[in-house]
């Protein structure tokens, strides 16, 4: 395996577990919109995530994170996130370039792959309000558990400082 392929979900839970997080996975059939995860709610309790790869007008990538039924307007998203510019959906191709995952299993948890800190990843105010949020563990077919606070401290270690604010509406 070369150095720069992706992380798989057991190496995200050795990095989470060497920085003492404590997480908590359910294995699921893949999912890959929110409407195909809504049965798991009962399941897992928590903040949901649905998560938009974006990038502005002078190809500045960014990850939003947001509770998974919130509206992000993005005509005027650019603006609270320190955009250049309306923003646009990010290519699969740079999704897998940056944070090593495939549309449908978009996660807060990329942040480990983006070791040249490509993205800038910004986690929605009220869902980080949760005491818990849940993300894919780099694959569609799994949800993991963490402390809202623990997530930002899991970005923190791999180099990046999320951004925290109110970006739906």
């Amino acid at each position: 395996m070369s150095e720069n392929a992706p992380k798989t979900k057991e190496q995200l839970f050795a990095f989470l577990d060497g920085l003492g997080i404590a997480h908590k996975t359910v294995n699921h059939a893949p999912v890959f919109t929110v409407a195909e995860s809504v049965a798991l709610r009962d399941e897992i309790p928590g903040g949901h995530t649905k998560n938009l790869f974006i990038k502005d007008k002078k190809d500045k990538y960014f990850l939003l994170t947001v509770e998974e039924n919130a509206a992000v307007d993005l005509k005027q998203v650019h603006n609270a996130i320190g955009g250049s510019g309306r923003v646009s959906f990010g290519r699969p191709e740079k999704l897998m370039e940056y944070l090593g995952v495939v549309p449908g299993s978009v996660t807060a948890f990329g942040a480990i792959n983006d070791t040249a800190e490509n993205v800038t990843f910004v986690l929605d105010a009220e869902l980080m309000a949760h005491e818990i949020v849940n993300c894919h563990p780099l694959s569609n077919d799994a949800t993991t558990s963490i402390a809202s606070s623990d997530l930002i401290r899991f970005m923190e270690a791999t180099g990046h400082k999320p951004l925290v604010l109110k970006v739906t509406s």
